[in-house]
This record gives C-alpha cells, sequence and structure tokens, in this order.
C-alpha cells in the first residue's frame, strides 16, 4: 500500500455501482476513511463488511442523492464520526436512453434530479466540512456525453453537460478556499448501467466502434483517475475535464 490517502476522510456516492466499487477498493488500499453511500441497503452493507474485513475503517449509510434531508443526515453522521471530509466523489447516476421527442417527463425528472440536482447537493451541503478540511477535492462525475452529442439520451447527455458546467464553477468559487473541484468523463465502460446494452451488441455497439481503442473500459482502469485527484498530488488542478474514454472524444 502506498497510502496516498492516509489521513483523508473520502466520500463516494453510488459507491455499489461498477465504478464506485473500484474506487472504494483502491481508496480503501491507498488508506482512506470511507463512508459509502447508495440509494440500496444490502449490497451496500456486503461492500462495507469486505473491505471492513481487510482493515478498512468504514462507515455506510443508505443515501438518495435527490433528497437534501438525506444528504444533511449523511453530512451530520460524517461530522459525529470522523469530524471531517476531505474527498467528496458525486458517483451516483440514472440513464434514460431515448432522445428529444421519446423522453418521457418523469424519466426527464428522475435522470435530471439524481444526476444533476445530487451533484449539486452533495455540494452544497458537504462544503462546510470541506472547506474546513483546508485542502479537500470534490470530483464530479460526468462523462463523454457531457462533452459531445450522440443523438439519443436526451436526459443523460442535458445532466452530464450541465455537471460538467457546474464543476467549472464551482472550481472558480472555491479556488481560494481549500477546496479543488474536477470533473470525470468516463466513456464507453462495462458497468452495471450498461452490461445488457454491451452482451447484447458486442463489438457493435456504435460508441465502442467510434472508440479508437475498440473496446469497452473497466470500472478499474477508471477509479485511477480519481485517486489522482483526490490526493495531493493533484494540489494545482481545478476546475479540469478528466476524459477516461479510450479516445472516443480524440476525433
Amino acid at each position: 500500500m502506498t497510502a496516498r490517502l492516509t489521513g483523508k476522510v473520502a466520500l463516494i456516492t453510488g459507491a455499489t455501482g461498477g465504478i464506485g466499487q473500484a474506487a472504494a477498493e483502491l481508496f480503501a488500499r491507498e488508506g482512506a476513511q470511507l463512508v459509502l453511500t447508495d440509494i440500496g441497503d444490502d449490497r451496500l452493507r456486503g461492500l462495507a463488511a469486505r473491505l471492513e474485513a481487510d482493515g478498512a475503517d468504514v462507515l455506510a449509510q443508505r443515501l438518495d442523492v435527490s433528497s437534501l434531508e438525506h444528504w444533511d443526515e449523511v453530512i451530520e453522521l460524517i461530522d459525529r464520526r470522523f469530524g471531517r471530509l476531505d474527498v467528496l466523489i458525486n458517483l451516483a447516476g440514472v440513464v434514460d436512453w431515448p432522445g428529444i421527442e421519446d423522453t418521457e417527463q418523469s424519466a426527464w425528472d428522475r435522470v435530471i434530479a439524481v444526476n444533476q440536482t445530487g451533484t449539486w447537493l452533495g455540494m452544497k451541503t458537504a462544503m462546510p466540512l470541506l472547506r474546513a478540511s483546508g485542502k479537500a477535492s470534490v470530483i464530479n462525475t460526468s462523462s463523454v456525453l457531457g462533452l459531445i452529442g450522440s443523438g439519443a439520451a436526451a436526459a443523460y447527455q442535458a445532466s452530464k453537460g450541465a455537471v460538467r458546467i457546474l464543476t467549472k464553477t464551482a472550481a472558480v468559487e472555491y479556488a481560494t478556499q481549500g477546496v479543488r473541484v474536477n470533473s470525470v468523463h468516463p466513456g464507453v465502460i462495462r458497468t452495471p448501467m450498461i452490461h445488457d446494452l454491451l452482451d447484447e451488441q458486442g463489438d457493435r455497439q456504435p460508441d465502442i466502434v467510434r472508440t479508437p481503442m475498440r473496446r469497452a473500459g473497466r470500472a478499474d482502469e477508471v477509479a485511477p483517475a480519481m485517486l489522482f485527484l483526490a490526493s495531493d498530488e493533484s494540489s494545482f488542478i481545478t476546475g479540469a475535464e478528466f476524459v477516461v474514454d479510450g479516445g472516443l472524444v480524440a476525433h
């Protein structure tokens, strides 16, 4: 263990998803104290128990990221348990695939509530503890679909584009307050969110065809970018976009 996060408390939302779990495992190996949250309890408790068995200090708590009340409860628990927060990873997200005309308003509202509002609420409620840290890092999860258009997934693309620019304005706002804010933009990553789609389409999946590396990425190929941004090694980086996409947006 290189202990790049020793002494840091890190909150990860959507912790039982593919990237969330990979980040939690990596951060635990690097010495972080972890706050793991997700919308469901069973898988969350299982992940926490497994990491604790390996020696990690873990607080697991159910969190609906679209709820201000839930966020307030989680931040209060963190303050009582650890008395600090150094890293916030806004990772919880949902996807809806239809384009403009076929998107239902209920689906639009849900995607925006989780992906966009949830990211804002995370920063809003956690910021007092993050500022108190003096050298905190916020990592917001956008997507390559927050950078380029696909002709589909209207709600998802709108939410991820909003996360991208929300990250930049937060980075400017808190640049002199000891809080760095950056965004990570995964490409096609084999996670539970799109597992069925990749199994159905395989290498014919359009975004894989457009990816120069000609394959989907793995969750453990995204987590190291988050580790770098969480660590003090990235102390002069804020408002940046970290793209992990096998070259998809390079052309």
